[in-house]
């Protein structure tokens, strides 16, 4: 019973369970950022949103803060936990190629994205042309000096490919003016704390060199050096220039509308459109290789229109942001009701099935006791009677019929139950007995034998008649050769299927069973 009421419960729980698990991701894409910036997390957002619009995509983020060791770890770390795609922004070229290549040789996809590695092992690239960015930014620059001045480079960080690519660019637009000097290339390594700390020290050691223009990779670097050049007096403030372009609160656009900047290069992030590559590769779609983004100039001309363009841009991307931070929220709140409801289900149905497991459990003990007490009526040993008991055990008159079987000695239930097997055992193949033959034999009326039968056993005469034939049966099943429907007529059956029937009843087998164990 116990074992029983454990299965029930376990299975119940696990309906529960079954019901309650939420729909597994479709698809699992790690996100290796190099570092952790205003521009990554723009990026990071529209990566989100992008996997909004496609059911089933999980993303996995991990930022390595310009640590060449610790992103080799996260990839490996992504890759290990069982990622379908892999999309990287290497930090340096060189460095990260072979956690990348332990990734492709796996056979993960992997998307290359803004900064390129000196390995061909992965499936797609996408990313803005640097090197296009420096030449039409040092163009601009030559343009805005009149193709005389003095200007300084502040490169972003050493053996980055944007960096190489940006510094490529903006030389060869250099030289295509003899009138345009670079006094400095300073390294830096796109953070504005460093272009600063390495302006101010360069500034300190040549107070004497003019400067008209100040070229950083990105627009943290060039606003970096702007504080550098704040407490100098004695120098004209130079113009700066910057990279990146991004919209929002001190973004390069804004910068520039204020004045703060000369001028900045928009630098696409495009999340959206990395995810839409992601999930044609993982469905099998046609995709390009190699994927090179559309971007502009930024100068006070255009600046404020493409704010405020942004802007409404931002404003929409915030807003569907928060209809689906509604929108899970919702689905939430469903899930814990189905939750709920599930487990008042599972309830309901575990207290029906125990319920019923009891009434049948208490049926069955039921019915065990009374075939307890018939065997123990038909197996039990007959009693020894001596001169001493002989008396005693004499049949209880009519007279004391109405007395119970707990009142007699128990002698003289011995000897009744004694005589009544005898009686039945040599009517035992008449089908025709009945109740009144066999009351005779032991010279009781019939209502005397009944009671009495009841009184001792709990069952009637009929029904241990019957018991006593399909014990019979049973014994000739196993020990002779006769056919099931010989031996139901030698037992006193009228009808071989009627004795089939009770046998079944009896002992939850066919007769023809019987015979095989």
């Amino acid at each position: 019973m116990k074992r029983l009421l454990t299965t029930v419960t376990v299975l119940a729980l696990g309906l529960v369970f079954v019901g309650c698990s939420h729909k597994q991701a479709k698809y699992i894409i790690g996100v290796s950022q190099c570092s952790e910036d205003i521009w990554r997390d723009k990026q990071n957002a529209e990566l989100r949103m992008g996997a909004y619009f496609h059911d089933g995509v999980e993303l996995k983020f991990a930022a390595a803060y310009d640590s060449d060791e610790r992103q080799v770890q996260q990839i490996d770390s992504l890759v290990n936990s069982g990622i379908d795609l892999l999309i990287v922004a290497p930090n340096q070229v060189q460095t990260i190629s072979p956690a990348i290549d332990r990734a492709y040789d796996k056979g993960i996809p992997v998307i290359v994205f803004e900064r390129k590695t000196n390995s061909q092992k992965y499936t797609a690239f996408i990313s803005a042309d640097n090197y296009e960015m420096g030449r039409v930014m040092g163009e601009y620059i030559v343009a805005r000096l009149h193709g005389q001045g003095h200007v300084m480079e502040i490169k972003g960080l050493e053996g980055s490919s944007p960096s190489i690519e940006r510094h490529n660019g903006f030389m060869d637009a250099i030289k295509q003016s003899p009138g345009i000097q670079v006094v400095a290339s300073l390294q830096g390594d796109w953070t504005e704390p460093t272009a600063y700390e390495t302006t101010r020290q360069w500034l300190a050691n040549h107070q004497d060199v003019r400067v008209d223009l100040v070229f950083g990779a990105n627009d943290r670097t060039a606003m970096g050096a702007r504080k550098a050049f704040l407490p100098l007096t004695s120098h004209l403030s130079p113009l700066f220039c910057g990279i990146d372009g991004l919209p929002g609160e001190n973004g390069g656009i804004q910068l520039v509308r204020d004045s703060l900047l000369d001028a900045s290069y928009i630098y696409p992030t495009h999340g959206d459109q990395i995810i839409e590559l992601a999930v044609n590769i993982l469905e099998g779609k046609p995709y390009e290789k190699e994927t090179m983004l559309m971007s502009a100039l930024v100068t006070s001309d255009n600046a404020k229109v493409l704010l405020m363009e942004s802007e409404e841009i931002m404003r929409q991307a915030s807003q569907l942001d928060l209809l689906h931070s509604k929108a899970d929220s919702y689905l939430h709140k469903l899930g814990t009701q189905r939750v709920i409801n599930w487990l008042a289900i599972a309830f309901i149905i575990l207290l029906v099935v125990v319920l019923v497991l009891f009434y049948l459990y208490h049926l069955r003990k039921i019915a065990l006791q009374h075939e307890r007490v018939v065997n123990t009526l038909w197996n039990m040993p007959e009693p020894e009677v001596t001169p001493e008991n002989s008396e005693e055990s004499e049949i209880p008159a009519a007279s004391e019929e109405s007395a119970d079987a707990e009142d007699v000695e128990p002698a003289a239930v011995s000897h009744f139950i004694t005589c009544f097997k005898e009686v039945v055992e040599r009517r035992l193949d008449d089908s025709n007995v009945s109740v009144e033959d066999l009351a005779a034999d032991m010279n009781l009326s019939r209502v005397q034998l009944y009671r009495k039968v009841k009184a001792v056993t709990g069952s009637s005469p009929v029904e241990l008649l019957r018991t006593a034939r399909l014990n019979r049966a049973y014994q000739l099943l196993i020990t002779t050769d006769k056919s099931v429907s010989e031996i139901a007529y030698d037992v006193g059956f009228t009808a071989p299927s009627y004795f089939t029937k009770c046998f079944k009843e009896t002992y939850g087998m066919l007769p023809g069973d019987a015979r095989k164990q």
